[in-house]
């Protein structure tokens, strides 16, 4: 236990006199070494969490928590279905689709799209296309219309505005005279929507669920049911539940199984930095080791006139720990100060940057998402700052039992 003694002399070895300019540097040196490394470490941090967040927020809000269909990949009564499946007290939302594949053809501009047809009012209970519009409305999706909501990546692609034609293709052939041919079908696009997720900006499209049954020739069935929980983090227990009052003929898929190993590969991703990032620190604390054994050196006959006024080895060994733990206690609370600083504006320091540079650092077609979001977690920051902590006061322990070890009898020899 540090008493005031070694409390009150470590702190006036903290504080270099003239002959002391190279402990000093060093000393400053550990200091911006741990700075650095505990605001990378936060900043990069709530960065991941803030990917991991806007991911799942935005998928989320484009698939379901839960998707019900039958064995064979249909069906039939889904209103039966969807009145079944709402017993379950979790259950906040449900709306049937039709999903297919197919080609948008506008002139000689083609691109392939999943294509899901939905009941406008339904699907307003588990997606937020509704209010993601940014032309248009899902109301403008009527029976029989044939029109189709289409991405904003898709829209600036094709060049398409609401009112614009474009040929919907689709997967199946049809016998004609002069063989067999595609099927497709002319659409009116009737609204826009942005999700800020490339992925499904530029490669999903909406139609009117009896429009998409004409179309894939689907006999009154539909793909599936999409369920909306009320906490998403329920979907495995829930989908189990659903599937067993359901009865053979049905399964229940919820996001863990269709998108889990992506939010598992963030978390492992994140874990794996967390260590990399670390290792900055760790390198700063190797700094602390060396000026302290500087220190030591430099420090011996004081050392040794204080064992002989009647100081204990275990007290030689408190008063370097204190001006170890000095610099780590500093570095980590700069660094902390700086880390959280940026995390909180790495989205404004980014764009800021963007606009000096005229380049996108992280860009939509390769990253899913069109900006550097950003979330800090205080339990991330207290186990960074933890982590340094404890990292700086093992760092002391060396060279403070190497200064307890020093005979006062030897080290006065020469003096």
């Amino acid at each position: 236990m540090i008493r005031p003694f070694e409390l009150l002399v470590g702190l006036r070895y903290t504080r270099a006199r003239k002959r002391s300019h190279f402990i000093s540097f060093i000393s400053l040196i550990s200091i911006l070494g741990i700075t650095l490394g505990i605001a990378a470490l936060i900043t990069v941090l709530s960065v991941m969490n803030g990917f991991g967040k806007e991911l799942r927020g935005r998928i989320l809000g484009v698939v379901s928590h839960v998707t019900v269909t039958g064995d064979d990949g249909r069906l039939r009564d889904w209103e039966g279905v969807a009145r079944q499946a709402q017993k379950n007290p979790h259950v906040v939302g449900r709306a049937p689709y039709i999903l297919g594949q197919g080609l948008v053809a506008r002139g000689k501009n083609v691109s392939g799209v999943a294509v899901r047809g939905i009941l406008p009012r339904e699907e307003a209970q588990v997606a937020e296309f509704g209010a993601r519009m940014t032309a248009g409305t899902l109301d403008d999706l009527r029976p029989d219309g044939f029109g189709i909501v289409v991405g904003s990546a898709l829209a600036w692609k094709l060049d398409l505005a609401p009112g614009s034609q474009v040929s919907l293709v689709v997967p199946q052939a049809q016998a004609t005279p002069a063989g067999l041919l595609p099927r497709f079908k002319r659409f009116t696009v009737v609204g826009v929507f942005r999700m800020d997720m490339y992925e499904y900006d530029s490669g999903l499209v909406l139609i009117h669920l009896d429009d998409a049954a004409k179309l894939y020739q689907t006999a009154g069935a539909v793909s599936g049911l999409r369920l909306k929980l009320d906490d998403l983090d329920r979907a495995p227990q829930v989908s189990e539940e659903i599937a067993a009052g359901l009865g053979a003929g049905f399964r229940a898929r919820d996001w863990t199984r269709e998108h889990g190993n992506f939010f598992r590969a963030l978390k492992i991703e994140k874990t794996v930095m967390f260590v990399i990032l670390l290792l900055i620190v760790t390198v700063a604390m190797f700094n602390v080791v060396s000026m302290l054994v500087v220190v030591v050196t430099e420090k011996e006959s004081d050392i040794a006139i204080l064992r002989t006024l009647g100081a204990s080895p275990r007290s030689i060994m408190g008063i370097f720990m204190v001006q170890g733990a000095v610099v780590g206690v500093i570095g980590t609370l700069v660094g902390t100060f700086f880390g959280v600083l940026l995390a909180l504006n790495v989205e404004g320091l980014v764009q800021l940057l963007e606009r000096l540079f005229s380049m996108s650092f992280v860009a939509a077609d390769v990253y899913f998402i069109s900006e550097l979001p950003s979330d800090l977690r205080w339990d991330d920051v207290a186990m960074v700052s933890g982590a340094s902590l404890i990292l700086g006061l093992l760092s002391t322990l060396y060279p403070a039992w190497r200064a307890s070890q020093v005979q006062p009898a030897e080290a006065l020899r020469y003096e």
